[in-house]
C-alpha cells in the first residue's frame, strides 16, 4: 500500500515537472527566435 503511495506522488510530480519544463523550454524558444528576428533584421 505504502509503494503505490509513493509511486503515485513521484508519477504526479513528473508530470507537472514536465510540464513546466516544456513550458519553460517553449517559452525560451520562443524568446530566443524573437531576438533572432530583431537582430538579423
Amino acid at each position: 500500500m505504502e509503494t503505490t503511495m509513493t509511486q503515485n506522488k513521484a508519477i504526479k510530480w513528473l508530470r507537472r515537472i514536465g510540464f513546466w519544463g516544456f513550458m519553460f523550454f517553449l517559452a525560451k524558444g520562443l524568446i530566443w527566435l524573437v531576438l533572432g528576428y530583431f537582430v538579423f533584421k
